[in-house]
């Protein structure tokens, strides 16, 4: 298990800034602030991660690219049933699609994807975005290329009619965490997701370059109301102990606007299962008064249906 101190990685992390001028031109180019209306009934905060029922949609070719599910076609479903499919399933009405697992993003694919979901009177709440390009690389043409990657995903949220997207920082090949140039290059997506309508949030969940703490520091450096924070419930527990996962929670649910994961535990990087505990993270939820979304995104191996049903009646639980 990692010991990494905050001040450890504080340290890690100081890198090139940029201009302060510079990032207050981005973040405050539009002038406005998100206003998603949060509904307070508990079932209605609740939705579910397409990213567990990945071998259930038709298409899905396993982390390679090339290997096929191993769930019969005959249980696989179009990603623009999956609405209907945790409608039927968990009485959920808000799904968070993941972006590997997009057939096309072309309009007109789009438009009947928004409409199946509509049809079921359900939304999408937020798309799970996993990029592949570093917001942080010393190459200035690779993070341009994180910018318009992101950017591209933002108008498909808008497309689907989501109020955000989660976005990865990935790692640089032969760069290390760095605040100022992570926060640069998400500074123009904050600033495209305002003129959008559009949430951009930050998940803790690779251990290096998405470390809670680095993520609260672009945050802060980037200073926009439209960069956020998505707290993963299980991410730091398997990476770290318990004491760190504690602070993570804290200072991610202090940074956090419209999604979170909810999670009941799973594997470290040992293949050891952790386990959450939910009362305790959700108390911290409720500290910070987040009104945003709970995600249901069960994340061990085995069938992913009765944990997630489990969780979303513990959710509801717990949200009451």
């Amino acid at each position: 298990m990692s010991t990494t101190t905050r001040r450890e990685f504080v340290e890690l992390c100081a890198g090139a800034a940029v201009g302060t001028s510079l990032l207050s031109r981005l973040a405050y180019a539009v002038g406005s602030e998100p206003s998603v209306n949060f509904p307070n009934d508990p079932r209605e905060r609740v939705a579910v991660a397409a990213y567990p029922f990945r071998e259930f949609i038709v298409g899905w070719k396993g982390w390679d690219g090339k290997t096929p599910s191993t769930i019969p076609l005959a249980q696989q479903m179009q990603l623009k049933d999956f609405a209907a499919h945790v409608v039927e399933k968990f009485n959920v009405h808000h799904i968070e699609p993941w972006s590997p697992i997009f057939p096309s993003t072309d309009p007109k694919y789009l438009e009947q994807f928004r409409a199946a979901v509509e049809k079921t009177r359900s939304s999408v709440v937020d798309i799970a975005v996993d990029g592949r390009h570093s917001q942080y690389a010393a190459d200035a043409a690779e993070r341009k290329a994180s910018v318009v990657a992101t950017n591209q995903w933002i108008d498909v949220a808008v497309a689907l009619g989501s109020p955000s997207i989660r976005t990865h920082i990935d790692g640089g090949k032969d760069s290390k965490p760095d605040v100022g140039l992570a926060a640069e290059t998400l500074a123009q997506n904050a600033e495209y997701g305002a003129k959008k309508n559009v949430v951009i949030h930050l998940e803790n969940d690779n251990p290096v370059s998405e470390d809670p703490f680095f993520i609260a520091q672009i945050i802060d450096k980037v200073h926009s109301p439209w960069l956020r924070a998505l707290p993963d419930f299980g991410n730091s527990l398997a990476a770290h102990d318990e004491a760190f996962q504690d602070k993570a929670m804290e200072v991610m649910f202090a940074h956090a606007y419209g999604i979170c994961h909810v999670k009941d535990g799973e594997p470290d990087e040992q293949g050891k299962p952790t386990h959450v505990d939910l009362a305790k993270t959700f108390a911290v939820l409720k500290k910070h008064n987040y009104k945003g979304y709970c995600s249901i995104e069960y994340d061990a191996p085995g069938d992913p249906y009765k944990p997630t049903a489990d969780m979303v009646e513990a959710t509801i639980k717990y949200l009451s």
